[in-house]
């Protein structure tokens, strides 16, 4: 009889820890620095690296992450206004339609901030508050690449969707 105990009591040591295992696996991601790097136009491409965004703070926690974009050259069009084409001939895309701003509101609520590069703006003569959207003077950095690479000094993942 005490054998039989005994072994049920480690049946249900192994049961439990395998339970425990597997609701685990979803959080054991840990913390995280990450920053993505945009720096094409396509529309469809640029949704497509939101949704990454996005599928990847479902994944790990806004709590659990620290998630940076930084754009620059063609990589504007994400914040470019459409009404600016007009004007921005160096520009083929402006992203940034309702769904895009939307998406990239949602985003900012989690945590998620945005860089800017301030070569680009003035390579191509954007105005920061009439042809982007929703950027402020803390999201200019002066150079993109610069950003990027000084992100991953400090330990950031390098993602380019």
């Amino acid at each position: 009889m005490r054998v039989i105990s005994i072994i049920r009591i480690i049946a249900m040591v192994i049961a439990t820890s395998m339970v425990s295992g597997l609701a685990l696996a979803g959080e054991g991601y840990g913390k995280q620095k990450v920053v993505y790097h945009i720096n094409y136009d396509n529309p469809k491409t640029q949704a497509g690296a939101m949704r990454n965004v996005q599928n990847h703070i479902n994944a790990v926690g806004a709590e659990n992450l620290e998630l940076k974009v930084v754009v620059h050259g063609n990589g504007l069009a994400l914040l470019l206004e459409p009404d600016s084409l007009e004007h921005l001939p160096k520009f083929k895309h402006a992203n940034a339609t309702e769904e895009m701003t939307a998406k990239i509101d949602g985003l900012k609520e989690q945590g998620v901030s945005f860089a800017v590069c301030q070569n680009t703006i003035n390579g191509r003569k954007v105005d920061v508050t009439n042809d982007l959207y929703n950027v402020e003077a803390e999201d200019i950095v002066p150079s993109g690449v610069a950003e990027v690479a000084r992100l991953q000094a400090m330990g950031y993942a390098y993602i380019k969707p």
